[in-house]
């Protein structure tokens, strides 16, 4: 039987430190097998996000994002997953789309954060009040829970909506100010022009970036690039497809040898000093939403779900 895990089922039996340990772990596994297929008509994207894991199984990712739903009171993303076990290929679970990505995508930057942030944080600022703002809000105060946040948005209306549903955060209304005072920055925003500066940072801090993954999107400009130690979660999946990357090597601002690791090379993501800057750049792809959907599933196995969907 096919397992059918809701959103607020699955989400149920989570912990954000246990994820991030099934990610780390999920890459001491042979690497996966990724495929992606980005097509794009305007602002709108359909992504297929494939990947095969020895040992773990295999996923499969379909999510389409039209940004002008929101104008229209609709979705932006919309999409399925489908997990399928790697013994005999059965299809072992469909998950909700946006349980998986949330999971996926802040657990991500947290397992970064956990290695290269200082744990003296206290500092955070959340760059976009929207979807993902609020994940973070969730995973980062899981490994930092005495910090303070502090998020900034475009719109006035947008982040007093976010405080409101988090009333112990503060709102910054100058952005420069708020990332010179953050231990931690982390950006979600869907920028193609950046919107951080590197004359902005600050040493010893940590840079997160989420938002951007498409070509044409950044969200830092090349300063903060030059000025941070980098590092991916995927060098396949970031460097040749998004844009924080893409453009400057390009342009020859940086070349791929100024990224110092991806998370098959776990081991590196050390920070040498205080005093370093340390910039991550969270591209997301199908062999992360398959190591998440795998943990999503053993979770709820292990809290008593039980299948109910189809053979």
């Amino acid at each position: 039987m096919t397992a059918m895990i809701s959103f607020e089922e699955g989400e149920r039996h989570l912990d954000w430190l246990a994820l991030t340990d099934a990610l780390a772990a999920g890459h001491d596994t042979p690497k996966a097998e990724v495929a992606d297929v980005f097509l794009y008509e305007g602002e709108n994207t359909l992504l297929n996000r494939s990947a095969w894991i020895p040992g773990m199984g295999l996923a499969v990712k379909c999510a389409t994002i039209f940004p002008a739903n929101r104008a229209a009171g609709k979705a932006a993303i919309g999409g399925a997953v489908n997990l399928f076990s790697g013994q005999d290929g059965a299809l072992e679970a469909i998950l909700d789309f946006h349980l998986v990505t949330k999971w996926k995508t802040a657990g991500d930057s947290l397992l970064a954060a956990r290695r290269l942030a200082r744990p003296d944080s206290r500092n955070i600022l959340v760059v976009g009040a929207g979807t993902v703002g609020r994940s973070l809000l969730a995973a980062y105060g899981a490994a930092f829970p005495k910090a303070q946040f502090t998020v900034w948005n475009r719109t006035a209306a947008g982040a007093a909506a976010f405080q409101e549903m988090h009333p112990e955060i503060e709102i910054a209304t100058d952005l420069a100010a708020a990332v010179a005072a953050a231990d931690i920055v982390t950006c979600a925003t869907m920028s193609t022009e950046p919107v951080i500066r590197g004359e902005w940072l600050q040493p010893g801090q940590h840079i997160d970036l989420i938002g951007a993954y498409r070509p044409d999107m950044r969200e830092v400009d090349d300063a903060a690039l030059l000025r941070a130690r980098i590092f991916v979660d995927s060098r396949e999946t970031t460097i040749g497809h998004i844009g924080e990357l893409k453009i400057p090597i390009s342009q020859g601002v940086i070349d791929e040898g100024h990224i110092v690791a991806d998370y098959y090379d776990i081991a590196r993501f050390v920070r040498r000093d205080p005093s370093e800057i340390t910039l991550f750049k969270n591209g997301g792809g199908a062999h992360l939403d398959l190591m998440t959907s795998r943990y999503i599933l053993q979770a709820w196995r292990a809290a008593g779900g039980s299948a109910t969907g189809q053979g």
